[in-house]
């Protein structure tokens, strides 16, 4: 039997048993409130994930780029949502031969990219079904409420190759645990029940009404007339989904394990993982300046990283750390540092139970 001690480090480590509970709780939600769930699979990348996802009640899958859609047709989903305007005669072409081996529906905020997958779509035989994004407070893609969504969703709905299908949206600015995140998750609803009665006048669908961010997850029945979430993070957690009390740390199923290499300081020790292994991004909102927990001995602090290295204070740990001495730590962005490994080891307790190759890892076309 394989065991955690018999692995090369740094690992990315998933608990089986809390990745499980993490998937059941997910859909046990969803069922209970009527929504379909369609996880984003940017953060797992793996088509064996997404297929506990879709035996588990999902009804398909999310993804970002072309890539990994080629990559998670083979989860067996049998819908794919691409929450992301596709723009290129090559990405058409490609996402072509994804419709024509599941039901693919792609969300968009403009017409260059609609018109081009009209082509490809009529060319080819095939029906794509198209949501349009609304930008209800994240600032990102996505048109405003009102009248130029209304228009692009008219232009759409005459447009061979394409069915529209409704609306999509993604509430990623909102973090219920902070000063005023109430007020933006209210105004949500306000926002949607406007862009209902506009494509209501309109004679526009709304047959799917899609949103729903980790952090928003289990408040999502709240909003009116959704009838579908793309949660992403939810199945493995992180520190950032801790801080914005989406989660809680015995929530968290994936960290990174480490080895001690260094200790060159009193209260210094250095790991073998650094951005290149947990990526850079800062403790969101929490500002703690800290790159991860260190499960082992969260007295040390993950503070410092450069391309290969860990820098851990560990003045106030409650262990004597040594070289040798192999740490886990949850990143502080998990869905970034799964994009740098090649493996993730699904383990319960020491045992490794499962190896699965990122395969969507690097798939940014």
């Amino acid at each position: 039997m394989t065991t955690i001690r018999d692995l090369e480090t740094p690992a990315l480590l998933v608990d089986l048993d809390r990745l499980e509970a993490n998937l059941a709780r997910t859909a046990d939600y969803c069922a209970e409130h009527g929504l379909r769930l369609r996880p984003h699979a940017k953060t797992h990348k793996t088509p064996d994930i997404g297929r506990m996802q879709l035996d588990r009640g999902a009804a398909g899958l999310t993804v970002a780029k072309v890539g990994e859609a080629e990559v998670m047709a083979a989860s067996g989903a049998p819908d794919m949502l691409v929450a992301y305007p596709v723009l290129g005669e090559s990405k058409w072409r490609r996402l072509l031969e994804v419709a024509q081996r599941t039901a693919l529906t792609v969300a968009l905020d403009n017409a260059p990219a609609a018109r081009g997958l009209s082509r490809h779509a009529a060319a080819g035989g095939v029906a794509i079904g198209i949501l349009v994004e609304a930008d209800v407070g994240m600032g990102r893609c996505g048109l405003a409420p009102g009248g130029g969504l209304v228009d692009l969703a008219r232009e759409i709905a005459g447009m061979p190759g394409l069915r529209l299908d409704g609306l999509m949206f993604y509430p990623g600015h909102v973090n219920l645990a902070a000063p005023g995140g109430e007020a933006a998750f209210e105004k949500i609803g306000r926002d949607l029940e406007r862009i209902y009665d506009d494509f209501r006048r309109a004679g526009l669908p709304l047959n799917t009404v899609s949103g729903g961010s980790t952090p928003t997850l289990f408040h999502s029945h709240r909003l009116p007339g959704l009838t579908e979430i793309r949660p992403g993070t939810y199945v493995f957690n992180d520190c950032m989904q801790v801080a914005m009390g989406a989660c809680e740390w015995a929530q968290c199923a994936a960290s990174v394990m480490t080895t001690v290499v260094s200790t060159p300081r009193e209260g210094a020790a250095i790991v073998d993982g650094g951005s290149k292994t947990f990526s850079s991004d800062p403790a969101r909102p929490a500002g703690s300046g800290l790159y991860g927990r260190v499960t082992d001995d969260p007295a040390a602090g993950f503070y410092k990283m450069s391309e290969e290295h860990g820098f851990l204070d560990v003045r106030e740990a409650e262990t004597k750390i040594r070289i040798g001495d192999r740490l886990r730590i949850i990143p502080n962005h998990i869905c970034t540092a799964v994009n740098m490994h090649e493996n993730i080891y699904g383990v319960r307790g020491e045992a490794v139970e499962k190896v699965w190759k990122v395969e969507g890892r690097g798939k940014l076309q």
